[in-house]
């Protein structure tokens, strides 16, 4: 009896021991998530006319302009840069473009923002921008909000095929049609 125990016991600890060489390494959890963005913005409603994919930046006690420098492309967010995915042919900013998935870059300024869906795909940052591959470039109307954003963020609002893209942070907000 006391043989089967310990055999039982030497293999219980045996499968534990390499179970915990075995085990799977996750990552820490990113300080810039990954969030997501469409319209309509019901999560029951499966037929979308946008969707972005973008992480968030946090301010920290930093400026805006530090993190998106003026007059200077940015990738619209952290890490990857966003991407776009319009689910039918739409006019962005009063443009026509065709349903497909782009990335979306923006050059901050102190006044209207330039809003810019490029053809590159799968980019990390703005660091390998090519302008050569915008498909279009758009004024993204720039306000103030009475409170500041920490985290940068994108909300879609509307009503059946007309929205407005909203980028808010720090204490700017930029606004973009999007129509149907």
């Amino acid at each position: 009896m006391k043989k089967a125990f310990l055999s039982i016991a030497i293999f219980t600890i045996v499968l534990m021991s390499s179970a915990e060489v075995t085990a799977q390494k996750f990552a820490k959890v990113d300080v810039s998530p990954m969030d997501a963005a469409s319209f309509p913005n019901n999560w029951k409603e499966s037929n979308k006319l946008v969707k972005i994919i973008y992480s968030r930046p946090q301010l920290k006690g930093r400026t805006l302009d530090k993190l998106a420098p003026i007059d200077k492309v940015w990738r619209t967010g952290a890490n990857e840069a966003a991407e776009i995915t319009f689910y039918k042919d739409v006019t962005f900013g009063g443009k026509e473009v065709k349903a497909g998935t782009y990335t979306l870059f923006t050059i901050p300024t102190e006044g209207d923002w330039t809003v810019i869906l490029s053809n590159q795909k799968n980019i990390w940052g703005a660091y390998f921008y090519d302008m050569k591959e915008d498909v279009v470039r758009v004024n993204g109307k720039m306000s103030k909000s009475e409170d500041s954003i920490e985290s940068f963020s994108i909300v879609f609002e509307g009503e059946e095929e007309s929205a407005m893209m909203y980028l808010g942070w720090a204490n700017t907000i930029i606004s973009v049609p999007v129509k149907g």
